[in-house]
């Protein structure tokens, strides 16, 4: 083994931040995973000798372009756009596209990172890849979203195809400005492919996929549970968002016998103990997706329930906690928190959002606890789904689709068990079971390839 190989995971970790100045996400998503991964390639040479996680940890390429558009009052705005192709040795780049003030390079590569494993733990064959830009479409009119989509596409359309990247939809991102995308994309390339997913269904999307990464991360908690001899019927449950995943996934945890006590947005959260029921899920639904209202409303129409300014819902008591937010949302104050008032397992919806800290809490109190990379990959296996559809010219039908997520969860939680045992510990590490499964399979065609 050459001597550049014997370095130690501080080291590695400040070699990470020195390459990657100012990117404080990136660092910790690459961090979280070479924790463990250090530990597993110990003895196997052959990763070593071919410097498998420093090549991971290096995207293959990162693509900045200015986007120019129109807003409705004349006015020229400016915004930067990027697209992270991470890693595609098990298929194309495949990975959504966020439209939000706080997106930087950092966050996208961070993204990028967590979805080439997380891609690779679904058994689909897709790669790693993220983009998106600092524009925020709350407040803007329908017009001023097409034409900013319009414009973001003119750039990125020389950077994707059908087996090349596939981006999706992520924060900011819904089936509105797909449609604007896919559209203009079309226009300029003068072809009707599968180039994004989350597309509506009229123009080859998939049954199910705006449920897909809510329902997928209640089914990941099942199965956790069920090893345990537990199940979530009965439990109380605290959710943060109140967007397209946390709405879903309140409405399987009701469907399965639990009962939701909160949601949240940027500016505070509800808390409802009477329960956040499916009539109440279908309100808020439509508070967010059509109206573009705030979380606030919502104690306004329901007596009983309130709102809290400004702060996160994890000081709730409960059973079960679902982060379906954002990044870095639970702090390690959170999870201790959260484990003193008796939670025993939390699912993560979003990406990264517990802090290391947070995790290393949850990991040392020995709860349950699923990192995004396993537990949120729902939305990206059913847009993998769509991929096949869209490649066959066929749609499935709702209860296959059902069926094959329900799998592809269940097979994503296996590979999680089979990695993630640890001696004396009664309860899995999940955490080190997805980090360990998605690495070895993407290292390991990496391998196959030889120096690319």
């Amino acid at each position: 083994m050459a001597v550049s190989d014997h370095v130690d995971l501080g080291g590695f970790i400040e070699g990470v931040r020195r390459r990657n100045p100012g990117q404080p996400e990136f660092a910790q998503a690459v961090q979280e995973v070479a924790e463990d991964i250090f530990d597993f390639i110990q003895d196997k040479e052959q990763y070593h000798r071919y410097q498998i996680l420093r090549r991971i940890a290096e995207p293959d390429r990162v693509i900045s372009f200015r986007v120019c558009w129109e807003d409705d009052k004349g006015n020229i705005r400016v915004q930067r756009g990027w697209r992270v192709q991470n890693n595609n040795s098990i298929g194309p780049y495949k990975g959504g596209i966020r439209f939000h003030p706080s997106v930087t390079e950092s966050v996208l590569k961070f993204l990028a990172f967590e979805q080439t494993f997380k891609n690779a733990l679904t058994g689909l064959p897709m790669g790693g890849g993220k983009g998106g830009a600092n524009f925020n479409p709350k407040g803007k009119s329908d017009n001023e979203v097409m034409r900013f989509c319009q414009s973001f596409m003119n750039e990125l359309y020389r950077y994707i195809g059908a087996d090349i990247d596939v981006p999706a939809g992520d924060i900011g991102v819904g089936g509105r400005e797909i449609g604007y995308m896919f559209g203009q994309y079309k226009r300029l390339t003068n072809e009707f492919t599968g180039v994004l997913t989350g597309k509506g269904l009229e123009y080859g999307g998939s049954l199910i996929r705006t449920e897909a990464t809510g329902y997928g991360a209640v089914y990941f908690l099942r199965n956790m549970l069920a090893t345990q001899k537990n199940s979530i019927e009965g439990k109380t449950v605290v959710i943060s968002g109140s967007g397209n995943v946390a709405t879903h996934a309140a409405e399987k945890i009701n469907q399965l016998g639990g009962k939701v006590l909160t949601l949240s947005d940027s500016e505070g959260f509800i808390h409802d103990p009477a329960g956040i029921d499916q009539e109440k899920v279908n309100w808020i639904k439509d508070l967010k997706n059509k109206r573009r209202g705030r979380i606030s409303e919502y104690a306004k129409e329901f007596k009983g329930s309130e709102f809290v300014a400004g702060k996160t819902p994890w000081g709730v008591v409960c059973d079960l906690a679902l982060p379906c937010a954002t990044q870095n949302e639970l702090t390690g104050d959170d999870a201790r928190t959260l484990v003193k008032n008796g939670c025993i397992a939390v699912s993560e919806g979003a990406n990264m959002p517990t802090t290391l800290e947070g995790v290393h809490v949850f990991k040392d109190a020995q709860i349950l606890f699923a990192p995004g990379k396993a537990a949120n990959a729902g939305g990206v296996s059913v847009s993998g789904l769509e991929m096949s559809q869209n490649s066959a010219r066929i749609s499935w039908k709702e209860e296959e689709l059902q069926r094959l997520l329900e799998d592809i969860m269940a097979g994503i939680h296996a590979s999680c068990v089979e990695y993630g045992g640890r001696a004396g510990s009664k309860v899995t590490d999940y955490v080190r079971g997805a980090n360990i499964a998605g690495f070895k399979k993407v290292a390991d065609a990496m391998l196959a390839f030889g120096v690319v």
